[in-house]
């Protein structure tokens, strides 16, 4: 049965899951220290807080404290612990035959097949970090279909301002914009019944009006070297596989300024073909889209961290 990680995004980052997988005797604290000694030539460069140490020391953050951090500490600590479950998946049960990789999730997924060094993986992490804090606004997300949310902004006269930033399923629809389109979208959706909750997230993203910092991004990724991927790799932005000869310091880049669809590119990994799908990432919320979408017997999905009782 083909083996397929999933990448997740940054809107369902649980710090206390990976603290838990990583205190003294747990699964994950071998190859947790190995993937964040790495990560620390970047958090040295940039004098960010060590994240080896720190995750992995007597007194690791809680999310708000994490949050709190200087700017791109959150996302390395991300970037790490994706790379940190693939790798410990990649042990436990075997190589992928492919990877997808959600938003920010692309990342550490392109790492993951061998695109990037993981140092390097771990500066566009910074890189993207950085850019992100130039981008005004928010992101909400709605528990209904996308044409339901398109429906409301349009109603709203919101078209331009509020946009269908990412489809997780037919039940969750993310909206980015700036935060008072984004607050007429969330009192209209309440109007009709339906929940609407901000993201924890200080920026927007998949946006068209984020074209200046998509550049931005662009370039500060082009400085660093490309190898064949290994895995085939499925962009839920770019909506297919990447190719041999993808731009893909450009594919990075779309993610600021296109949508997120995961229905569509799940459906094309898989294939209709029996499949065991993995969130390499320390939440749920990936793989719950996942179970939804890919609803049926001979498909299994798992979310390591998030699972009661999974077993490594």
């Amino acid at each position: 049965m083909p083996i397929v990680h999933l990448f997740p995004g940054q809107g369902d980052f649980t710090i206390a899951s990976l603290v838990r997988e990583t205190r003294p005797g747990g699964r994950l604290r071998g190859v947790a220290r190995q993937v964040y000694e790495q990560v620390d030539d970047v958090t040295a460069e940039h004098r960010l807080p060590a994240l080896a140490p720190w995750l992995l020391g007597p007194h690791p953050p809680g999310g708000r404290e994490l949050a709190e951090a200087p700017v791109g500490t959150s996302q390395l600590a991300l970037f790490g612990a994706s790379m940190t479950i693939h790798r410990a998946l990649c042990a436990s049960r075997g190589e992928p035959a492919s990877l997808l990789g959600v938003s920010f999730g692309e990342i550490a997924a392109l790492t993951a097949a061998g695109a990037f060094a993981v140092d390097d993986g771990a500066r566009i992490a910074y890189d993207l970090a950085q850019v992100l804090a130039t981008c005004p606004g928010g992101l909400t997300l709605l528990r209904c279909p996308e044409e339901t949310a398109q429906t409301l902004i349009d109603l709203l006269e919101l078209t331009g301002e509020a946009v269908v930033a990412c489809v997780n399923d037919d039940r969750e629809t993310i909206v980015s914009g700036p935060t008072a389109a984004l607050e007429a979208v969330e009192l209209a959706a309440r109007g009709e019944d339906l929940a609407a909750v901000r993201l924890r997230l200080p920026f927007s993203s998949h946006h068209p009006g984020l074209h200046d910092q998509a550049k931005v991004f662009e370039q500060a990724v082009r400085a660093y070297p490309v190898a064949p991927l290994g895995p085939v790799v499925y962009s839920a932005v770019a909506g297919r596989a990447y190719t041999s000869t993808e731009d893909l310091p450009r594919r990075l880049a779309d993610c600021l300024v296109r949508p997120s669809k995961l229905p569509q590119v799940l459906r094309l990994a898989v294939r209709s073909r029996p499949a065991a799908l993995f969130e390499a990432g320390p939440g749920s919320a990936l793989a719950g889209s996942a179970r939804r979408v890919l609803a049926g017997p001979d498909t299994t999905v798992h979310a390591p961290l998030g699972d009661a009782g999974f077993r490594w």
